[in-house]
């Protein structure tokens, strides 16, 4: 491809005065498979007291990670000294639903969207190397770059608002007046002054609060303010340990994040599927039967989600996880397969077995919580099987006096 000569000032400044660098830059991101690409100033966040402030009030919850980067969020200059330019990105994400008998059988897991397909980090930032590539050839200039996919310590959705691709809705999502919130979003710090692009006033929440209402566990206690120890994203994927009792029959059958906020997104309505191969949904992905997972062994689960993100909850919290949908499924015929996870050698994946014994109840799961009560040496199980107990007796009287 001829690659037309743009050279840069001392300042670092691109000399283009017919302002083609920029178009260019969104074309060739848009080939990449981009949809929405946008360029603002390399400054210092806007948000950072107001991130703060989250962190300390205690809404990250278990991620020590948000609080330990926090100094690297104050500016992206802390990522690249030398920036000059953010490139902002998203990449649709967005398929189609299953059907909707699967969809609405209690005996399958429902897994969050995003990860139906294959992982995105290595996919984006391959593809933002080859952008990288394009804007140092298109400068002719020994450009400093760094590339961002999702983990790096930057406020993204501050600078993809700034930079004219979305505004951040009252889920806390960035969402496009043209087509929604199914988006990763991604960044490219540059070391030349780009011109940028003019923020998008198009669109907004108005006095809609639907994410709100529709949140399970009220996990969004205000517009724009996410409490993530209620979330169930959270709950599924990042808390390592055991899922507090009072949200388990909350979290019905999500075994892996949660889209219901996006769901009900009216903006979501003008969504359209993805044309990423890579991000359409596995075999086994999409809505799978519960008792089709609860007896997966480390190498089983190591083979069956290899590049998909649920790994990112191994196999002890995903089993936890699918052990809460099957309590909450409570089906008398479980009960076999919840007697096999209540031998599993995770005390996590006991515990939570456990509980979904308690839950469905019955003679038998009685009596199978009562036998590993002789042998279970982990004191928090011990004290999963004793509350399960009384869950199935409670649940017993009910029956009789219903009778």
């Amino acid at each position: 491809m001829k690659i037309q000569t743009r050279l840069t000032d001392p300042q670092g400044k691109i000399k283009n005065p017919q302002g083609t660098i920029k178009k260019q830059i969104h074309k060739r991101a848009n080939d990449l498979g981009f949809e929405l690409v946008g360029i603002t100033p390399a400054t210092q966040s806007e948000t950072i007291a107001r991130y703060r402030q989250w962190i300390e009030s205690g809404y990250a919850g278990k991620m020590r990670y948000l609080e330990k980067h926090l100094s690297l969020k104050t500016d992206v200059r802390q990522l690249l000294s030398e920036a000059k330019s953010v490139i902002s990105l998203a990449m649709n994400y967005y398929t189609l639903d299953p059907p909707e008998a699967l969809a609405q059988d209690p005996g399958r897991g429902q897994i969050s969207r995003y990860a139906w397909g294959d992982d995105y980090h290595e996919l984006i930032r391959e593809r933002l190397l080859e952008l990288v590539t394009f804007i140092k050839q298109t400068a002719e200039s020994e450009l400093q770059t760094r590339v961002c996919v999702d983990t790096a310590p930057i406020i993204e959705r501050e600078y993809a608002q700034r930079a004219g691709i979305g505004w951040i809705g009252k889920n806390t999502n960035l969402i496009h007046w043209r087509s929604g919130s199914w988006y990763f979003l991604a960044e490219v710090l540059v070391s030349v002054a780009l011109e940028s692009d003019t923020p998008d006033l198009r669109g907004s929440c108005g006095t809609c609060t639907r994410c709100i209402e529709a949140c399970p566990t009220d996990a969004i206690i205000e517009p724009n303010l996410l409490d993530s120890r209620l979330c169930i994203s959270y709950l599924t994927i990042e808390l390592k340990e055991s899922i507090p009792k009072v949200l388990r029959p909350k979290i019905g059958n999500l075994i892996f994040g949660c889209d219901i906020c996006q769901e009900v997104c009216p903006w979501n309505s003008k969504a359209v599927p993805t044309i990423e191969p890579a991000f359409q949904p596995r075999d086994g992905n999409l809505v799978p039967q519960l008792l089709s997972l609860v007896g997966m062994t480390q190498q089983e689960f190591s083979r069956r989600f290899k590049g998909s993100p649920v790994k990112r909850a191994k196999r002890r919290g995903f089993l936890r996880n699918v052990l809460v949908a099957i309590g909450n499924w409570r089906a008398q015929r479980a009960v076999p397969a919840l007697e096999g996870a209540l031998g599993d050698h995770e005390p996590l994946v006991r515990g939570h077995a456990a509980w979904a014994l308690g839950r469905i109840g019955g003679e038998t799961a009685k009596r199978i919580l009562q036998t590993r009560l002789t042998v279970e040496t982990d004191q928090d199980v011990i004290t999963e099987i004793q509350d399960a107990l009384l869950e199935a007796e409670q649940l017993s009287r009910r029956d009789e006096k219903n009778a």
